[in-house]
């Protein structure tokens, strides 16, 4: 999407505004003993509730069997991204980490964010993971502003992995969004500096790193949507809908006290 009015800018960051309140509302929610499924019902409730639509649920990727079957994704540990939360019971514990990925349809504008949180107290390479891959998404945004290159949000994203002993997951990156879920560009989040489509004053985005604490392989599930590490290795995942715009890039899905 390209916003071209003050009315489509307002809705822009009216959306993300509510977005970033629902998922930091289901991000506290994450405890020792909760089920994913738990997370998924809250997700959707605040949604409802505040007179907008899950952007996820009955969403079809492009090569997927189905649509998606949850409003929110949950990927636990060594799951990547998509991880379907209302399928199977699965309950947190101490020390995992999991990825909460929400969207949701405001006055109809699309916006998307993710964040990974430690359940109760995790061990020190889970928490320099999250933040080794929470610095790369604002090393990302930082690099999206009008006249640069989707090569230069990647390679601002890969850049910041340097020297963490963290694997970028390449193959999985951002997009565009506004008007539906996934738009064009792709970004990747690795590439080549002054390459690719050129950033402009406008365009609204999602940036999403992804890095693993091991390899950066991965392999998607019999469910046709959650992607795991092939290693086993944890997973974390951060997510940011933006607004490029000529003065600053807006981060629209900022989440309360962030």
């Amino acid at each position: 999407m390209i916003v071209r009015t003050p009315e489509e800018r307002a809705r822009v960051i009216e959306a993300g505004r509510r977005l970033g309140e629902v998922l930091d509302a289901v991000a506290g929610a994450v405890v020792p003993g909760i089920t994913v499924d738990a997370l998924d019902q809250l997700a959707e409730k605040l949604i409802l509730e505040g007179g907008d639509m899950p952007a996820f649920k009955g969403y079809t990727p492009e090569g997927a069997r189905r649509p998606y079957p949850a409003t929110l994704c949950v990927s636990v540990n060594e799951e990547v991204v998509h991880g379907i939360p209302n399928e199977d019971v699965r309950m947190l514990s101490e020390g995992d980490i999991v990825a909460l990925d929400l969207g949701l349809v405001h006055d109809g504008i699309f916006v998307d964010s993710a964040v990974t949180v430690a359940v109760g107290k995790a061990d020190k390479k889970a928490y320099e993971l999250m933040n080794a891959t929470q610095n790369a998404l604002e090393e990302a945004i930082r690099a999206a502003r009008p006249g640069a290159r989707v090569g230069d949000i990647s390679h601002a994203t890969e850049r910041a992995f340097k020297g963490t002993g963290f694997a970028v997951v390449k193959m999985l990156g951002g997009h565009g969004v506004g008007n539906s879920v996934h738009e064009e560009p792709f970004i990747a989040n690795a590439g080549k500096p002054g390459t690719g489509p050129e950033i402009k004053s406008g365009m609204v985005l999602a940036l999403e790193p992804i890095a693993n604490e091991g390899a950066a392989a991965v392999m998607i599930a019999n469910d046709g949507y959650t992607y795991r590490t092939r290693d086993g290795s944890r997973s974390a995942h951060f997510e940011h809908t933006i607004l490029v715009e000529d003065e600053e890039t807006i981060v629209v899905t900022r989440r309360p006290g962030e």
